[in-house]
């Protein structure tokens, strides 16, 4: 008897199998997902340099070094945080001292922005500069981290998709989801989170009439990055742990939505800032 191959299998890709470690430095081995951080962090904070002297400038070049540090701790410790309280809280409630295992994975970018914004919060009131307007130069490098975390997913060949139409000629075979083929759901977030995200940001940036009204940046950039969340939950696989929330909804979807709506507000009640009368 002829044994025939199920369609989805035959056309399915499969996927490359990159190495985890990005560089080796003697005893030293830097992860993909690390080495996303490092430079999304050192090219955030280039852009930043130019971004807080646009009109009206919010900032100078030292309070952006400065700010760096914070912000990077931000990013750390909140999405550390974050992945715990909202992922495995029981898991961790028993294992303590398993939430300070950094280098075993598993961040939150819900924590990760929040512990940003209290960065920034905190910086700002200590530097005496306008919140609003220095959030949204960093609102606008925010992008830059998401795309290239989302491709140190795939490269790790994690949280992927979930199982794709057999028509699919993308549809991949990944080592660790079982034999069936599925969306390269860490691809499309790419595109959508970073790529297309932070081109809108950078339109909008060019605008004096949008700079002009403090909070419209940074309302943008939550309203998209919710919207390009909660699409991309839709063909990505929920964690295994998790699984689907009552009425189908993911865990992403879920943080996305305060998200939407601080982003609305924020866009609503951007107001314009008269611009400073010449002396």
């Amino acid at each position: 008897m002829d044994m025939v191959t199920p369609p989805a299998i035959h056309h399915a890709l499969m996927f490359p199998g990159f190495d985890p470690v990005a560089l080796r430095l003697g005893p030293l081995a830097i992860r993909w997902y690390a080495l996303a951080y490092i430079v999304a962090l050192l090219a955030g904070w280039r852009l930043l340099r130019r971004f807080v002297r646009l009109s009206p400038a919010v900032a100078d070049d030292r309070q952006v070094d400065d700010y760096l540090t914070w912000a990077t701790l931000g990013v750390v410790f909140g999405g550390r945080l974050g992945y715990v309280l909202f992922y495995q809280p029981s898991f961790y409630l028993a294992h303590p001292l398993g939430a300070l295992a950094v280098w075993q994975g598993g961040m939150s970018f819900h924590g990760g922005a929040l512990g940003v914004i209290l960065a920034t919060i905190w910086f700002a009131r200590r530097e005496h500069i306008a919140l609003l307007g220095f959030g949204d130069r960093v609102a606008v490098c925010a992008p830059l981290g998401l795309g290239l975390g989302r491709i140190a997913n795939f490269i790790n060949g994690e949280l992927w998709g979930r199982p794709a139409p057999d028509w699919l000629p993308w549809a991949m075979i990944f080592p660790r989801g079982g034999p069936v083929p599925r969306h390269p759901s860490q691809l499309y977030q790419a595109g959508m989170e970073g790529v297309l995200l932070f081109a809108l940001l950078l339109a909008l940036l060019a605008r004096p009439a949008v700079r002009a009204r403090p909070g419209t940046l940074t309302g943008v950039f939550l309203v998209g990055y919710a919207i390009a969340r909660s699409v991309g939950e839709l063909f990505r696989e929920p964690d295994a742990f998790l699984g689907f929330l009552p009425g189908g909804i993911t865990m992403g979807q879920l943080l996305s939505a305060p998200m939407l709506l601080a982003g609305l507000w924020l866009i609503a009640a951007a107001q314009p800032v008269a611009p400073p009368r010449g002396g």
